[in-house]
């Protein structure tokens, strides 16, 4: 597959459709378009799709939460479709979204995913993230999440 021509813009409504479509072919868990609408609300600027030729190949949202110790980056949801995996897509997101919590003060980033989801807990890996803990019964289907972290230098 070409991956020429790829970009990251953010989202917009009109995108929210394509994006539930690929949400739903992915997840056994799915947002539904209410969900991505809030976040789209909430955390606009946090909110990327990468695109090649105006399709979604992809997207990010996250939000910026601030503790009162500490401000930090919360990646809430990352796809590429499959047919773009392992061409270091997820990787650019992943960079883009990191850049933005950067500029918004953010002391590092935080991200939740299935504990038996082991090719995302190797992604994560590679991007510098760390276990930091095990969250039980987080999904809906009871199954545990692992929390991942990663602290900007």
């Amino acid at each position: 597959m070409n991956i020429d021509n790829i970009e990251i813009t953010r989202a917009g409504l009109t995108d929210i459709p394509e994006i539930v479509g690929i949400e739903r072919n992915l997840f056994p868990d799915p947002w539904d378009e209410q969900g991505f609408r809030d976040v789209l609300f909430y955390y606009s600027n946090t909110f990327f799709t990468l695109r090649k030729d105006e399709k979604i190949l992809g997207f990010v949202t996250a939000g910026i939460e601030d503790t009162s110790e500490a401000v930090y980056g919360h990646v809430m949801n990352l796809a590429v479709i499959p047919e773009f995996r392992k061409m270091g897509l997820g990787g650019r997101l992943m960079q883009r979204i990191e850049y933005e919590f950067l500029v918004c003060g953010a002391e590092g980033s935080q991200l939740e995913v299935r504990v038996s989801n082991d090719a995302a807990i190797s992604f994560y890996k590679r991007l510098g993230y760390s276990q930091v803990m095990v969250i039980g019964g987080y999904y809906n289907n009871g199954e545990d999440a692992v929390l991942m972290m990663k602290w900007f230098e």
